[in-house]
């Protein structure tokens, strides 16, 4: 179990900081939860991984439409009781509100010290989760806390109790359903600022379902780890004295652009192996900035080739350094153009596929955040916001123009006949490194029968079969293999500057019989 304290410092917001006074959040799924009656497990401190709590608010932000009210999906995102809950209801609805209204403006983060998971050894088989504040001004606070877990639950639908002396009042009730990934609860503020210990009960209203709340939050008894994460957020009437923003506009602006990502690149959910990025062969790296020079930079703005974006560091610090581009006015001419080239060409692909609405509202908030104008000739972060996101318009172009490549292929395989001539077919990877977004790419690979009339053969393989189909059985026969590659390109961050890579021969574009 993962935690991390996230403070409101009121509800119409404030400006953003991250206040980095104990070790950093855990990885979701770091530690694990095999509890036989009465044992215990606490939580070890790690990395904090990319745009963990800037998802959680997008999900907040999200949860109304414009006009503010709350959609049936929100409410079993947020395991809101629709019977009688008007109290959760009027929580998420104020919280949506004021995010959007400021754009997670009054955001403060605060880590707590340990998250003690344990089973309470009594008849009503509940489980206790127990955090270690560390001192600060900001406990006076109101707090609202918010259990989140990894991913959407599946299961089938449990009516829990949370009790805990810091709740307001004692006792709250939630409904997890289909979907629910996050639970909200109000509670009350502390007397004083110094290091506390906050204990919630969590158990189920029916002894049927207590099996199954244990299933849900530290997996029964098979030892199987379900990443769970409690979110401490303090909000009230009044708060700390304003200071400027410590939060990166560029670190939302990355954020947003891996959910966008998520939301309109095809998706695979086979579960994929994770596969070593570290071991491709790479050519040098090149930085990415003010002295980045411009036939690099316009080598890689006409580059068709799709991009991964990917953190080695990511740590209690800021993870993203301000990136600027001093981009010529010629330059920035052609990114514009060929930005809104790719913007016209997404919006066809958007329509035509079944994709997440919110990704249409997200592409628009990005042309936003890295709007420029194509005369400047001051360096800024707008022009490397929008180098970004060109690259990621351009991957999610090559998914898409890859898609319908391979169309006539499936369909040929699955067709009566069904052709197995040598071609290319879709191959999905996933890779282990920790990656902002996409998490995986599809690389392609050829397969199929290489008999007369050879596909897109040379002379050697013509010469070849001839030799076989004469008698001499006893040579290879020729195969179906790539003959042409795309690059992958790869931006990366560290704690001091980002940097592009090219992995050469990466994804396959064309088979032949060789």
């Amino acid at each position: 179990m993962l935690a991390v304290l996230v403070i409101f410092s009121s509800w119409l917001g404030v400006a953003v900081q991250v206040v980095h006074r104990q070790s950093p959040l855990p990885i979701p799924g770091a530690s694990e939860h095999a509890f036989p009656s009465a044992n215990v497990a606490s939580s070890a401190p790690h990395n904090l991984i990319p745009c963990f709590v800037d998802d959680i608010f997008a999900a907040l932000h999200e949860a109304a439409g414009n006009d503010g009210d709350l959609a049936d999906s929100s409410l079993s995102l947020f395991g809101v009781c629709r019977a009688s809950d008007n109290s959760s209801r009027l929580l998420l609805s104020r919280l949506a509100e004021a995010l959007r209204r400021n754009r997670r403006a009054g955001l403060e983060v605060l880590h707590p010290a340990a998250v003690l998971v344990s089973e309470q050894d009594d008849e009503r088989a509940a489980i206790a989760v127990t955090f270690d504040l560390p001192r600060s001004p900001l406990l006076k606070l109101n707090p609202v806390l918010l259990f989140t877990f990894e991913s959407p639950l599946t299961g089938g639908d449990l009516d829990v109790a949370l009790t805990g002396q810091t709740l307001q009042p004692h006792t709250q009730s939630v409904c997890i359903t289909q979907g629910t990934q996050h639970i909200l609860l109000t509670g009350k503020p502390s007397e004083d600022s110094d290091e506390q210990k906050w204990t919630i009960s969590i158990e189920a209203k029916s002894p049927n379902m207590r099996q199954n709340l244990k299933d849900v939050l530290i997996g029964g008894k098979s030892g199987s780890n379900i990443p769970i994460t409690p979110l401490l957020l303090f909000s009230g009437e009044t708060g700390p004295e304003t200071r400027p923003a410590q939060g990166s506009s560029q670190t939302f602006f990355l954020c947003e652009l891996r959910r966008f990502l998520d939301n309109v690149l095809p998706q695979d959910h086979t579960k994929l192996p994770l596969l070593p990025m570290d071991s491709l062969q790479s050519l040098p790296p090149l930085a990415l900035g003010l002295s980045s020079s411009e036939t690099m930079l316009a080598g890689i703005i006409t580059s068709s080739a799709p991009t991964i974006f990917s953190f080695t560091s990511w740590g209690s610090k800021s993870p993203v350094q301000h990136g600027r581009l001093a981009l010529s006015p010629a330059l920035l001419e052609e990114l514009g153009q060929r930005l809104e080239q790719s913007e016209m060409q997404i919006l066809e692909f958007i329509s035509e596929a079944n994709v997440d609405p919110r990704a249409t509202e997200r592409l628009g908030r990005l042309k936003g955040l890295s709007a420029f104008q194509r005369k400047e000739t001051a360096a800024g972060e707008s022009q490397y916001c929008a180098f970004l996101l060109l690259k990621a318009l351009q991957t999610v172009a090559h998914a898409y123009n890859m898609q319908r490549k391979l169309r006539p292929t499936r369909a040929g395989l699955n067709s009566p006949s069904g052709s197995n001539k040598c071609g290319l077919r879709s191959l999905t990877v996933s890779f282990e490194k920790l990656l902002l977004g996409p998490r995986t790419a599809n690389i392609n690979n050829c397969q199929g029968s290489c008999a007369f009339p050879l596909i897109n053969g040379n002379n050697h393989a013509v010469l070849l079969n001839s030799h076989i189909e004469s008698g001499n059985a006893n040579e290879r026969a020729p195969c179906c293999v790539p003959v042409a590659y795309d690059h992958l390109e790869v931006i990366d961050w560290n704690e001091e500057n980002s940097f592009l890579s090219i992995k050469p021969d990466m994804i396959v574009k064309e088979c032949g019989c060789r």
